[in-house]
């Protein structure tokens, strides 16, 4: 592979410390882009890579939201600088909130604020999709529940808590809230912890008995789909559920199809990852939430030949004629700590509403599919050192 030039564009990856942007780096260098990774943290596994050109510094969103803000504001200013992608949802809320500035210096391929808002605040979603006619659990906020017959789930309201959407924060403050808890049948939960816990009202949602996960991933140019991708998530973070941490690539038309419909009610822009169940009754879709940027499972998808890092420049560049949106079928990857943590959860975790499995079943259906499907989201052997970097890194915090 021949160095990257350094008068080649870059493009700006700001980044935490997981290492959800390793894909845009690897993709984007291996095709003559120079990558720039930012992050508010010194020691950052995906630093490290061989397809990482430049790191820079930047200040901590959850310090200071408009310092963090100003400061991508500076290095997309840079000449060299072409285009930001979104990776965490501070930076799909920002790159949104503050699109034209953005876009007077760098392209930024995001929906505006009033799309975002339907998709971070989860009653918004819920009638959007209703009103595509595609199947949502019911769902209120917490002050309109006063019946708890039935199966429900209490959960955050928004993907992120800022000032756009609650008048608690500061347009210097935000705050990612994930809490989910599964209430039982006629038990009313106490209001005012759940509301202390997630620093806000939550809401509450029917619990949709789901026979599989899935996922749909899309790139789309004001309102017209680009590229689409879909997998089933066949373990998350806990067997409870949670983010993908093993999965397949497939295809279902009924799944492209529900999920089309809701985009186009959104009038979509950019990146959408939208994650579904099915339901172990009717076998129909049901909605769980929409990630508007580059999603935690990203590496499984580019493994599957669907190169959304590459599908978002091209078109951030205005060459969306050269992007080409297969993929193959039935190919898995695995998120190594993420498969761990499943089988820890086994231990762990509980729900009413979800049987624990077996942990010696468990270990031993990780340990089938790693060897028919020998394919890890972060372990390359031509890029070893953002994993074991990674892996050095959680076992010191661990002592």
């Amino acid at each position: 592979m021949p160095p990257v030039r350094d008068d080649a564009p870059s493009v700006l990856i700001p980044t935490g410390v997981a290492p959800y942007s390793y894909p845009c780096l690897r993709s984007l260098h291996r095709r003559g882009v120079r990558t720039l990774a930012a992050s508010e943290h010194d020691h950052v596994p995906v630093f490290s890579s061989r397809f990482c050109d430049e790191t820079a510094r930047l200040p901590s969103p959850d310090d200071d939201l408009l310092a963090y803000k100003d400061a991508l504001v500076d290095l997309a200013a840079r000449d060299d600088v072409a285009a930001v992608i979104p990776i965490r949802e501070y930076d799909a809320y920002l790159l949104s909130r503050y699109r034209d500035e953005f876009a007077e210096r760098a392209a930024v391929e995001v929906p505006p604020i009033e799309t975002l808002e339907r998709v971070h605040d989860r009653v918004k979603l819920a009638e959007a999709a209703e009103a595509a006619g595609a199947p949502v659990p019911e769902t209120r906020p917490l002050d309109a529940v006063e019946e708890w017959s039935g199966d429900h789930i209490v959960k955050s309201r928004y993907n992120l808590l800022a000032d756009r959407y609650v008048d608690t924060h500061a347009p210097d403050e935000c705050e990612e809230v994930n809490h989910v808890t599964h209430v039982r049948p006629d038990e009313e939960p106490d209001r005012d912890e759940l509301v202390a816990a997630m620093n806000h009202v939550p809401i509450v949602q029917e619990f949709v008995p789901a026979s599989d996960e899935y996922m749909f991933a899309a790139l789309y140019d004001e309102g017209d789909p680009v590229a689409t991708f879909q997998h089933r998530q066949i373990r998350g973070n806990s067997y409870t559920g949670g983010g993908g941490v093993y999965r397949e690539s497939m295809y279902d038309p009924d799944l492209e199809s529900v999920a089309r419909d809701l985009l186009g009610e959104l009038d979509w822009h950019g990146l959408a990852c939208i994650e579904y169940m099915e339901h172990a009754e009717t076998g129909e879709y049901y909605l769980t939430e929409i990630n508007p940027r580059m999603w935690q499972s990203l590496p499984s998808t580019v493994r599957a030949g669907a190169d959304f890092p590459l599908y978002y420049w091209l078109q951030s560049q205005g060459r969306r004629d050269e992007i080409d949106p297969d993929f193959e079928l039935g190919v898995g990857s695995h998120l190594l700590y993420g498969e761990l943590g499943y089988l820890a959860s086994v231990l762990s975790d509980e729900s009413p509403y979800v049987e624990r499995p077996g942990l010696g079943e468990t270990a031993l259906e990780i340990g089938e599919s790693v060897v028919r499907q020998p394919r890890f989201d972060f372990l390359r052997l031509d890029d070893p050192r953002p994993f074991v970097s990674g892996v050095l890194q959680t076992l010191s915090k661990s002592e």
